[in-house]
């Protein structure tokens, strides 16, 4: 009976909190568990929006852990990681929590995500460069460049089928930032791996990228032919 309860319980707060969009990255379940699992948790002056600043500031850790590892020891870098995991919070948690209790936003915490997860960002690729040496810091740049492209894809896709995703198949955010958690751990044990890891994760992003694109495409000339 009591498994059958929290069994309830779950689906309940699932479909209440996550309706407004799709996921389909690997995690997805283990995600979703954790924060059904967060959310009553978070205290009650703690709002969306403080959450929103919290996960921006953990990107902010990791640029402070890049231009730490630049200037003293790599080992600095690890505290990237702890950012990482800040951002996670703050970025997973803000938009559900305001489900959660009701009181969502939709337009407002839909522009206020998508600007807080560019500034985020652009203080991690910013934090690289600073980081990158010998001419690699274009890996940075591109990195940026691409993460905003994906961006635009979803936002686009969001605009022809009505339905937000903001995964890229069975990538999404946090997995990007577990790839990121990767590539900090083995540049600490393996100096100078961090410009082949984040070039190779960079060509990546590419490829999805342009593969999404064409999808997008199709998806936006199908919507046109059924409206002729």
């Amino acid at each position: 009976m009591g498994t059958e309860t929290q069994t309830a319980d779950y689906s309940t707060i699932v479909q209440r909190t996550f309706s407004d969009r799709k996921r389909t990255n690997i995690l997805k379940r283990a995600e979703q568990l954790t924060i059904v699992f967060l959310l009553p948790k978070v205290p009650k002056f703690i709002s969306p929006n403080v959450l929103t600043l919290i996960g921006t500031l953990g990107s902010g850790l990791v640029f402070l852990a890049f231009v730490l590892g630049t200037y003293l020891t790599n080992w600095y870098l690890l505290f990237g990681i702890i950012g990482l995991v800040i951002n996670w919070l703050g970025d997973s948690l803000d938009g559900r929590l305001a489900y959660y209790r009701n009181i969502p936003r939709r337009w407002y915490g839909f522009a206020l995500d998508i600007i807080a997860d560019w500034i985020g960002i652009v203080l991690i690729g910013f934090g690289y460069y600073i980081y990158a040496k010998n001419g690699t810091q274009i890996v940075a740049f591109a990195f940026v460049a691409l993460y905003g492209w994906s961006i635009i894809i979803s936002q686009l896709r969001y605009k022809i089928t009505n339905e937000y995703s903001i995964d890229s198949g069975f990538v999404g955010p946090t997995e990007l930032r577990f790839i990121i958690a990767l590539i900090l751990i083995m540049e600490v044990l393996f100096p100078g791996s961090i410009t082949y890891l984040a070039g190779f994760i960079t060509i990546i992003l590419l490829v999805i990228n342009v593969v999404d694109s064409i999808k997008l495409l199709k998806l936006g000339d199908l919507k046109d032919k059924n409206q002729d």
